[in-house]
C-alpha cells in the first residue's frame, strides 16, 4: 500500500481493531450473521504523517445507500446552523447572488441554513435515501458521488464549498480536490470540518475509527494533501461538535493570508507531538487499556442483576461493541432516534435497535452511552431520569 497523501510507501501498522463489520450495516433479522467482515487497521505514514486505513471497503457499499441521518440531533443542527451564519459573516455579508455546494450533504441539513441566509445551495448526496429525502424537503440535490467528474457535470463555480465530515471519507481523494480546485470561484471558500487526530487521541475515542473514516486529520497532515492541489488553509478553529472537530478555511494557494488562530494551533500541534510515531504508541496502548476497563464495568453490572441498554446505536458505537466483545449477553438493546434503524440489529454483535419514543416502555439501570459526543444535550434531555437514580455511563468522555 502506499500513503493515501503523498504516496509514499514507508508505513507502520500502529493500530489493528481486528475483523469488524462495515459499521453502518445494520442488518435486518434475516441479515443476522451474514454480514461480511473486513481488517481494521490504522498505519502511520513516517513521511507526511499521515494516518489512515490499509484496507478500503468500496464506496458503492458504503455510501450508496445508508441509514445516518444529520437532522436527528439537534445539536448538530445548530452547530450547522452556526457555521453557515460564520460563514457568511465573515466573508459575504452583503453580497447578492451568493452560492454554495455541500459535499456529501446527507439529508440538506447543512444547507436548509444556507438557504435561510439567501444562498444559491446545491447538494451532492451518493445515498439514495437521504438525497431523496433532502429533494423532498425543497433541498436540491444531486444523487452521485462527488468528484471532478460530477463537477465538470455540474459546470459552475461556487462561492462556498461544504464538507462536514465527509473529507476523511474519500476514497477518491485526489479526484475530490481538483474538482473543489475547479469549482471554487477565485475569491471562494472551502469549508472543511474534520474530526481532530490530536482530539481522538487526547479523548481515546478510538470508536471514531471505522470503515467509512479512512483517514485521520491533523492539521500538518491536511495540509499536506491541500497543498497537492493548489489549495491552503488560512484558518481554522476547533469546535466541540463530536468530541473534537476542526473547522477549517481554505482558499485557492496564495488569495488569503494565513490567520494568528491557526499559526497558533499549528504551533500547540507541533508542541503536542500528536503525529509522532511515539503519540500512536501511547493511544494503542490507551486502547487496550479502555476494553479492560469498560469489561469490567459491564461484568460487574451484569453480576448486580443491573439491567443496562445501550443510549444510541450511532456508526461509531459498533467498533466499540466489536472490538470489546460486547452483545446482548451484556447489552440488551441499542435505543435510537432515527426511525430508518427502526425493527434494525446492530453489524457484528447483534443487538437489537429499539426507537426511543415508541419502543422503550422502562427504563433500565444504566444506560451505556455509545452517543457520547452529544454529552451535554443527553445530559440535558435525561436529567429526570438521572434524578430517579438512572445511570448515564459514558465509556469516552470528551475534554469540554
Amino acid at each position: 500500500m502506499i500513503c493515501r497523501v503523498c504516496d509514499s510507501k514507508n508505513l507502520e501498522l500502529v493500530i489493528d481493531l481486528g475483523e469488524q463489520p462495515w459499521c453502518n450495516n445494520f442488518l435486518r433479522k434475516d441479515e443476522i450473521g451474514k454480514e461480511p467482515f473486513y481488517p481494521l487497521r490504522v498505519l502511520y505514514c513516517h513521511d507526511c504523517h499521515l494516518s489512515q486505513l490499509d484496507f478500503t471497503v468500496k464506496k458503492e457499499i458504503m455510501f450508496g445507500d445508508h441509514t445516518y441521518l444529520s437532522g436527528v440531533t439537534k445539536s448538530l443542527s445548530e452547530h450547522f446552523r452556526k457555521i453557515a451564519a460564520e460563514v457568511d459573516e465573515m466573508f459575504f455579508k452583503g453580497q447578492k447572488a451568493k452560492s454554495v455546494l455541500d459535499i456529501g450533504s446527507n439529508d440538506g441539513t447543512q444547507l436548509k441554513h444556507f438557504k435561510n441566509l439567501g444562498y444559491d445551495i446545491l447538494g451532492v448526496e451518493s445515498s439514495k435515501t437521504t438525497s431523496k429525502i433532502a429533494s423532498d424537503a425543497g433541498i436540491n440535490t444531486v444523487n452521485a458521488f462527488f468528484n471532478l467528474k460530477t463537477m465538470q457535470e455540474i459546470n459552475r463555480e461556487f462561492d462556498v464549498f461544504n464538507a462536514s465530515g465527509v473529507f476523511f471519507h474519500l476514497e477518491e481523494l485526489h479526484s475530490v480536490c481538483e474538482a473543489i480546485k475547479e469549482g471554487m470561484k477565485k475569491d471562494g471558500v472551502f469549508v472543511v470540518q474534520f474530526l481532530y487526530m490530536k482530539s481522538i487521541m487526547e479523548n481515546l475515542a478510538f470508536d471514531q475509527i471505522y470503515h467509512e473514516h479512512l483517514l485521520y486529520y491533523t492539521l500538518e497532515t491536511i495540509e499536506v494533501l491541500l497543498n497537492r492541489h493548489g489549495l491552503s488553509m488560512f484558518d481554522a478553529y476547533l469546535a466541540p461538535i463530536h468530541g473534537g472537530s476542526i473547522i477549517g478555511y481554505v482558499g485557492h494557494t496564495g488569495k488569503r493570508d494565513v490567520t494568528e488562530r491557526l499559526q497558533k494551533m499549528r504551533d500547540e500541534e507541533k508542541e503536542s507531538g500528536c503525529n509522532n510515531i511515539s503519540a500512536y504508541h501511547a493511544f494503542n496502548k490507551g486502547i487496550k487499556d479502555m476494553k479492560e476497563e469498560n469489561l469490567i464495568y459491564l461484568n460487574e453490572a451484569k453480576k448486580a442483576g443491573k439491567k443496562v441498554y445501550g443510549f444510541g446505536a450511532p456508526v461509531k458505537g459498533n467498533t466499540m461493541l466489536n472490538y470489546f466483545g460486547v452483545g446482548t449477553d451484556l447489552i440488551e438493546c441499542l435505543v435510537e432516534k432515527n426511525t430508518l434503524r427502526r425493527g434494525l440489529y446492530s453489524p457484528g454483535m447483534h443487538i437489537p435497535v429499539l426507537i426511543e419514543d415508541e419502543e422503550i416502555n422502562e427504563h433500565p439501570d444504566i444506560y451505556y452511552v455509545l452517543a457520547w459526543n452529544f454529552k451535554k444535550e443527553i445530559l440535558t434531555n435525561n436529567q429526570k431520569l438521572i434524578d430517579k437514580g438512572i445511570e448515564f455511563y459514558f465509556p469516552v468522555n470528551p475534554k469540554e
